[in-house]
């Protein structure tokens, strides 16, 4: 039997590296995507064994997501598991915020998470299974301060995440949103102070969380988590 294929984007570092390595752990064959090579490569040579396979991508294109989701389909197989974990942020006041960083949050976070899930879902459906998790965060729900243009990228992948839920519900497709604060990752560097960052999550908690909501039980489906920082 083929070993269960998991599309990560974002997975150089973070949470992204974190779901890597467990995924890893339970024996799927994982595809790390992500926009630098190099730190790709370190985090996948934090797995356990070598049945990897490291992808550099820039997820905001829609021609190098489906070239790139080609070449996975011909390497190693039809994508049972995609999760779209690659994201970005900038912060400021809304009248702050840069074009290229507007460009950039709702190419990456929002354009990247629908480019990615529209290279797995004709196979999903001829198959009738998978599953599509969104890595949402918390700013999807709410809007906040300095987070005006990041919360508008994310509400929009609530918005497509539920769409989805709708148009698959009588199929077995699995869709599962995220929605988590703030994390102990780099993503935070340069904009939290070191004490700062005592009070997020730790990574690891959450990859927990999203493995054991994201794999298939019987008569029973969640759809979405909503994980908050205390």
């Amino acid at each position: 039997m083929s070993k269960e294929v998991v599309v990560i984007t974002g997975a150089g570092s973070g949470l992204g590296a974190s779901l890597a390595r467990r995924y890893a752990e339970m024996g799927s064959h994982v595809c790390l995507l992500g926009r630098t090579k190099e730190k790709l490569e370190q985090a996948a040579n934090t797995l356990t064994g070598n049945d990897y396979s490291v992808y550099p991508i820039d997820v905001s294109s829609k021609i190098e997501v489906t070239e790139t989701f080609h070449k996975i389909k011909q390497d190693v197989g039809a994508v049972d598991v995609l999760i779209n974990n690659a994201g970005l942020g900038a912060f400021d006041l809304a009248e702050n915020i840069t074009e290229e960083s507007v460009h950039s949050m709702i190419d990456i976070n929002l354009k990247g998470t629908i480019f990615c899930t529209q290279e797995v879902l004709p196979t999903m459906k001829d198959s009738n299974s998978g599953i599509i998790a969104n890595i949402v965060s918390t700013a999807g729900l709410e809007g906040k301060v300095t987070e005006s243009v990041y919360c508008a990228s994310k509400f929009g992948v609530r918005g497509f995440t539920e769409s989805l839920l709708a148009e698959l519900k009588d199929s077995k497709i699995h869709v599962f949103g995220a929605y988590m604060g703030g994390m102990k990752t780099e993503f935070w560097d340069g904009i939290f102070e070191e004490n700062e960052m005592e009070g997020l999550m730790d990574p690891e908690d959450i990859t927990d969380i999203i493995v054991n909501n994201v794999k298939p039980r019987k008569n029973l489906n969640v759809d979405q988590v909503v994980i908050k920082n205390h």
